[in-house]
């Protein structure tokens, strides 16, 4: 849609959408906002501000300013401001949120993408800390943890036993 032919709040809007949606991840660029399941909602406000909803993976999620100044960068520059983001921690943001085209690209990226199912809906049990088993995103083999935690808070290291490449995995939040 050509900003120039947006009239309405509703064209501005699905504008707004398509141009938040296609940010990159600032630590997982292979992803966009979209995919990654952050991007929740884009509305015009009565002031007509594009407010554009976030949330993040964790509440302490560091690239959180970063995705911010993105999005209010991206839709400024599409001519659709002005912009206002919003970030939402309700409902919390699950592993489950990010798209079957998310997943898809951390693996073509060498990153193990979580497993589905991670959603919780009662209380959290007292085993979360504790590691599922991991394949490996090139060859499917099993992997030996070497970290818990990754170059991110929501990512752990790992290795291959068949092909011995090491590896980020994302992992499984509900």
């Amino acid at each position: 849609m050509s900003v120039s032919a947006v009239t309405t709040h509703a064209e501005r809007r699905q504008a707004a959408w398509l141009v938040a949606a296609a940010v990159p991840d600032p630590e997982l660029p292979m992803l966009t906002l979209a995919d990654l399941g952050v991007l929740r909602a884009v509305e015009v406000a009565a002031d007509g501000a594009v407010e554009v909803v976030l949330t993040p993976t964790w509440s302490g999620c560091p690239a959180l300013a970063t995705m911010r100044d993105d999005v209010v960068r991206r839709v400024d520059e599409a001519g659709l401001g002005p912009v206002r983001v919003l970030v939402e921690l309700l409902p919390a943001w699950s592993s489950d949120d990010i798209s079957p085209q998310g997943r898809r690209a951390l693996a073509e990226h060498g990153v193990s993408p979580p497993r589905p199912g991670a959603r919780r809906t009662g209380p959290v049990p007292l085993s979360l800390g504790r590691h599922r088993a991991v394949s490996c995103p090139r060859c499917d083999g099993a992997a030996e943890t070497l970290s818990a935690w990754g170059p991110t808070p929501c990512t752990s290291l790992h290795r291959c036993g068949e092909c011995g490449e090491p590896f980020q995995h994302i992992k499984e939040v509900g």
